[in-house]
């Protein structure tokens, strides 16, 4: 649809990229007219997770072009099959900049890797607001054509029927499960293919092809492909919600070094004192006699530290009060 420059903002030193649109879109007066208006309303978004638009206008041939931040890195199309937590974490930065567009009335229609743009220092913006809107509106939309790239069109996007944010849902979870799988939720051949694919065949699940997924993650995912867009979660901001809640049935983090050593030396400690009371006990009977009371020793556990050396410290005074008070 376009060509992407980067140029230097001389005003602001700066360096920007230009998106100057192709000829056989130019030609059609309603779109560049239409585009211009859905690129100034893009402008008005103002999100860490958004690519931010500086400028529209036209070229002096007619064309019009948008002037929007530079964001050196790559696209999720280039970062491909990536662990789950950290493709959980990149979604719900798309999530989040996809909700600040919700909310001011925008939904971007075209949500696909190529507009995800992963920063080199891990920041992910959400790229291409408002060209999918602008050209669903003239002649360049012909009867059975929709735009986006297939493989991530909803249900309802796909026949042509009316967007809502739920559509975008839909795309991120097609992304998301592209990141956890390698491959797209459906293999088809056409646009036709793809929608009867989507209205009689279930989704892999996607544990199926990535067991390493939870099953909390799969759960979320699924919902968010679901054929009917009132089983969706409503918005991207409610997709967040919920990958963000499938963190607390992660796997528990591994326990540090110090950690360690504190448990292992409980361990040793604990075994320690079994051992001692074993001995006082056969100590006590002289021989084979019982006592006539069995005395049962009150032992007090060792305060926790702050650190492993004042825990060291702590065990230390334990077994010394416990040494001064055998008899």
């Amino acid at each position: 649809m376009a060509t992407v420059y980067l140029a230097r903002d001389e005003e602001l030193d700066r360096p920007v990229a230009i998106k100057l649109l192709a000829e056989h879109l130019a030609g059609d007066a309603a779109f560049r007219d239409r585009f211009l208006r859905e690129a100034r309303l893009a402008a008005r978004l103002s999100h860490p997770n958004v690519v931010n638009v500086y400028d529209a206008g036209e070229s002096e041939d007619g064309r019009p072009f948008i002037v929007m931040e530079y964001v050196p890195g790559v696209t999720l199309a280039e970062v491909g099959r990536v662990a789950p937590d950290e493709a959980v974490g990149l979604v719900v930065q798309a999530c989040h900049g996809l909700a600040h567009a919700h909310e001011a009335g925008l939904v971007h229609r075209d949500v696909k890797p190529q507009n995800l743009l992963l920063r080199d220092d891990g920041v992910l913006k959400v790229a291409d607001f408002g060209i999918a809107r602008a050209a669903e509106t003239t002649a360049l939309t012909q009867i059975g054509t929709v735009l986006g790239t297939a493989a991530y069109l909803s249900p309802e996007q796909a026949l042509g029927e009316e967007v809502t944010p739920a559509t975008d849902v839909y795309a991120l979870g097609a992304v998301l499960y592209e990141l956890l799988s390698g491959r797209p939720p459906y293999a088809f051949d056409s646009l036709a293919d793809l929608a009867a694919k989507q209205r009689e065949e279930p989704i892999t699940p996607v544990r199926d092809l990535a067991p390493a997924v939870s099953p909390q993650v799969e759960d979320a995912l699924m919902r968010a492909l679901a054929r009917n867009a009132a089983y969706r979660p409503p918005s991207a901001a409610a997709f967040a919600q919920e990958l963000a809640a499938t963190a607390r049935h992660a796997a528990p983090a591994p326990r540090s070094p110090q950690d360690r050593i504190w448990w292992a030396i409980a361990a040793v400690v604990a075994l320690a004192a079994i051992a001692s009371g074993i001995v006082v006990a056969a100590r006590g009977n002289g021989g084979s006699k019982p006592p006539a009371r069995p005395r049962q020793a009150v032992v007090r556990p060792i305060p926790r530290g702050a650190d492993a050396q004042q825990q060291a410290r702590n065990i230390a005074a334990w077994l010394r009060a416990r040494s001064a008070a055998r008899p």
